[in-house]
């Protein structure tokens, strides 16, 4: 048995808007394990986002735990999720937030900027990263000179550069036309061949329909895992 990457365990998130409590998510269990590809499927308000905020470690949850590597990290500061956040989660947006008048080399380089990998690493890596996203011929190339598929491509290097326990990919195809969206499922059906932990969030439930196990979520309430 595969050690799991991402757990929760009885996690809820309660949000306050003035006197008013809003349940986002109520008593989700859920365990990643290295390896996986799985999507995380709902509507919009079913919690779907929330949820990734917290196995992304970008939230805390109200109550309940989250362990990464079975390590329970909710009572971490933020100092201390972020150093976790940068050695063990990649992620990729569905508006890839690139630094545009950088070159896609430097926008995959960043995340090196804060971890512990030598300086004289950085180029190689990135470099090799990006040709295993097909952009060997686009190094040099700023993010604005790029196609929504190459950036998004870029977008996926520089997530996969400190070598993440998981990539984590919110609506990775929504700011695509359908082909380009396609091709970006197939990059992603290569890196998990290749041994790479992807979970997918998505409201789109023919596009879950690729990966290998779907947990769908309504109300905050997990309903399939």
């Amino acid at each position: 048995m595969k050690n799991p990457v991402i757990q929760t365990k009885n996690v809820s998130k309660i949000y306050k808007l003035g006197d008013t409590e809003i349940g986002a998510l109520r008593g989700v269990s859920i365990d990643i394990y290295e390896g996986e590809f799985v999507a995380i499927v709902g509507k919009s308000g079913s919690g779907k986002s929330t949820l990734m905020h917290i196995i992304g470690l970008l939230d805390t949850p109200t109550s309940g735990d989250v362990l990464v590597r079975e390590k329970s990290v909710t009572q971490y500061n933020e100092r201390e999720l972020a150093r976790i956040r940068n050695k063990e989660i990649g992620f990729v947006f569905q508006s890839f937030n690139l630094l545009k008048r950088t070159s896609a080399l430097e926008n995959v380089i960043l995340p090196l900027k804060y971890s512990a990998i030598p300086k004289n690493e950085w180029i190689e890596r990135a470099t090799k990263l990006l040709n295993l996203v097909e952009l060997g011929d686009r190094l040099d190339n700023k993010s604005n000179e790029l196609s929504g598929g190459q950036r998004q491509r870029v977008a996926i290097a520089r997530a996969l550069v400190n070598e993440p326990a998981i990539l984590l990919a919110d609506e990775p195809t929504g700011n695509l036309d359908s082909k380009t969206g396609d091709e970006i499922i197939e990059l992603f059906k290569k890196l998990n061949k290749q041994g790479t932990t992807i979970v997918m969030v998505t409201h789109d439930e023919d596009l879950a329909k690729i990966a290998k196990r779907q947990i769908i979520i309504r109300d905050g309430v997990i309903v399939k895992k």
